[in-house]
């Protein structure tokens, strides 16, 4: 049985991730000094047990065999910000969109800058592809992650960045 919260620390390329499980499913993945990330006495006691499939898909992630999640998740939030954040999944490995883009998608084209704030607090990161998402001009705008980890995520997507 699994604890109501629970994580695990696992390393990365972009530094080490903190993955959350509520109820023994992902509800957060975390970069260290990430904006918007919850107190570490949130994420409940250590215990890996949960996340075998999220480490096996991730590192699959990031050896480039992966380009897609196939996982459960729990995502909170507010309505409008789970409407955003299941658009983010929508968006291909590789390719970017803008803020405004998202928001007509939506069917909300006034809401660009709501959808940034959604985007920002988005607790799954990676996985829910919040780094896919760019400013109008095509420039690197805001990423809870730091503008580092989102070029370097859009990089290694692109192929501009091979991991060895």
């Amino acid at each position: 049985m699994y604890e109501k919260n629970c994580h695990t620390v696992m390393d990365s390329p972009c530094g080490p991730l903190t993955l959350v499980a509520t109820d023994g499913v992902l509800s957060g993945l975390y970069m260290d000094l990430q904006r918007y990330r919850p107190a570490d006495e949130l994420f409940g006691v250590p215990d890996p047990e949960p996340f075998p499939e999220v480490i096996r898909q991730l590192d699959e992630y990031f050896a480039g065999g992966r380009t897609d999640f196939d996982l459960p998740i729990h995502l909170g939030g507010t309505q409008f910000q789970r409407s955003v954040w299941t658009a983010l999944c929508e968006i291909p490995y590789g390719e970017t969109v803008t803020y405004g883009q998202l928001a007509e998608q939506l069917g909300r084209p006034t809401a660009s800058r709501a959808v940034g704030l959604a985007n920002g607090k988005n607790p799954i990161s990676v996985i829910v592809p919040c780094h896919r998402v760019i400013g109008s001009t095509g420039d690197l705008t805001g990423y809870g992650g730091g503008i580092e980890r989102k070029r370097f995520l859009l990089d290694f997507e692109s192929g501009a960045l091979v991991l060895s």
